[in-house]
């Protein structure tokens, strides 16, 4: 993530749960994602199987298209149980945890209980945040990898905050669900289809929600288009864009930012759009995805691997350990995304070369269309000469109320992160339903293992899984929420 007026910062923590993930990285690279086909043609990744050996998408998940037999019942449309005091448990207090600890604390009716990090000294810092804000100091848990598993074991935890690297979020959020907590994960969800797959069964058997907790959903300008293509303003939506366009160069080559170098070492594994979350979420809440349309298929390309080496050769000296490392990783990925209704949705991804921070988000109709970075709009029929309007004349109509009561939220990311904590905080008091849900998460996090795939099949599109089992159809709420009448 990026907070516009601040040193860049990405999404994720580093922790010391680095060093076991950089190791558990590299054997599910081994494995690989090949490619199969269906009868009509379309190709299809192949996925790991639970061991992490290579097998088909027919044995992990079946053909992308065909769902998996229910386990249990759906989670949309359930609510959270009300309670007076959300009891919070937090693993992985590094760049992301540890910054995100201080909202926790901000809410009123929220206890941090419990903390997470194998890095003592870590822990022992956001101990100390609890404890200035006047909670009972919280139970730490730093005796290695897998302590997390005690902390999820916990009887008085009711939602469970996951801010570790990527491949350890699959393990985390199955920890939490099976132990009965709700869980809220930092990007992206899971990494593999069948991971993603076996998440939404869990949510579903467990009753527990499982969410991806994507922030730029949150943003004052996503939700201000959220409610304005709602009310009509853009005319029958057509397409949309979204991005992680974010300069990542020197912060993947410091030595001190991550613990260990497992972000730039998914650049060796990975050809495709490692970080589609923060593009995809925002546009798919546009066009009321899993809520009225579907995204059924993902096409990708990729340009050469080249700014993480030039990089290297420019910064690093000889003998680092980063002249062992292969990248194989797109310098840029450009996916389109195809939707039940027809509509497009481009995402891209660029963190290995040099350009201004961009997210994108666009969104067009028969009506006109949004554009930012920066901001700007044209709709009929309030513009007909050809010029880029005013975006914020629609401050006072169409910002969201989370927005209008909390005007300037403190936190990063330009409020974002606040909000995102406070409403999710405010739905589990109030015992009301997510704004989003493991369907959303698995839908977003999809892109990662696909557009991969798509990439090596030079292109061929892949059947995104209907991961709600065809109860897309029914539109339903979701970001565009009413303010609830008590807080």
């Amino acid at each position: 993530m990026h907070d516009e007026n601040a040193t860049p910062v990405p999404d994720e923590s580093t922790d010391g749960h680095s060093r076991r993930a950089v190791l558990r990285t590299a054997g599910l690279a081994g494995a690989g994602l090949g490619l199969g086909t269906f009868a009509g043609g379309t190709a299809r990744a192949d996925t790991p199987d639970a061991s992490g050996t290579a097998g088909t998408a027919g044995t992990a998940e079946g053909p992308a298209g065909a769902a998996p037999a229910r386990k249990g019942k759906t989670m949309i449309g359930v609510p959270f149980e009300a309670r007076s005091t959300v009891r919070v448990g937090m693993i992985g207090l590094g760049n992301r945890g540890g910054g995100m600890i201080d909202l926790f604390l901000a809410q009123s009716g929220v206890r941090v209980v419990a903390l997470c990090d194998p890095a003592k000294d870590k822990a022992a810092a956001a101990a100390k945040k609890v404890v200035a804000a006047g909670q009972p100091a919280p139970a730490t848990y730093t005796n290695g990898d897998n302590d997390f598993e005690k902390l999820c074991a916990r009887g008085d935890i009711d939602f469970v905050y996951v801010a570790t690297p990527w491949d350890w979020h699959f393990e985390m959020a199955k920890a939490a669900m099976l132990n009965g907590k709700h869980v809220g994960v930092e990007c992206p969800l899971a990494l593999r289809l069948d991971h993603l797959w076996e998440l939404v069964d869990l949510s579903e058997r467990t009753r527990r929600h499982c969410m991806q907790l994507e922030n730029c959903c949150y943003g004052k300008n996503e939700m201000r288009v959220l409610r304005m293509a709602h009310a009509g303003k853009f005319g029958d939506l057509l397409h949309g864009a979204g991005a992680y366009n974010h300069d990542l160069r020197q912060l993947m080559f410091d030595p001190t930012y991550y613990a260990t170098p497992w972000r730039r070492l998914w650049h060796t594994r990975l050809r495709g759009d490692l970080y589609p979350n923060h593009g995809f979420g925002p546009v798919a809440n546009y066009m009321d995805v899993n809520r009225g349309d579907r995204a059924t298929h993902i096409s990708s390309f990729g340009t050469p691997a080249l700014g993480l080496a030039e990089y290297r050769k420019a910064h690093m000296p000889p003998g680092d350990p980063s002249w062992k490392e292969t990248y194989i990783e797109s310098d840029r990925t450009i996916s389109l995304v195809q939707t039940a209704k027809g509509r497009v949705i481009r995402l891209e991804h660029d963190v290995s070369t040099p350009h201004p921070y961009s997210r994108v988000n666009s969104l067009g109709g028969t009506k006109g269309l949004f554009e930012d970075y920066p901001a700007r709009i044209y709709i009929e029929p309030d513009h007909t000469d050809d010029q880029w309007g005013d975006f914020s004349k629609y401050a006072a109509e169409f910002d969201h109320w989370l927005w209008k009561e909390h005007a300037n939220p403190p936190g990063g990311h330009g409020g974002m992160d606040y909000l995102l904590v406070f409403r999710l905080m405010q739905c589990m008091r109030l015992g009301l339903v997510p704004d989003f849900d493991v369907y959303d998460g698995a839908t977003w996090t999809a892109p990662v293992p696909l557009s991969h795939a798509s990439i090596k099949a030079k292109g061929a599109p892949q059947e995104i899984p209907d991961f709600t089992r065809g109860l897309w159809r029914k539109a339903r709420p979701g970001m565009d929420s009413e303010k609830p009448k008590a807080s």
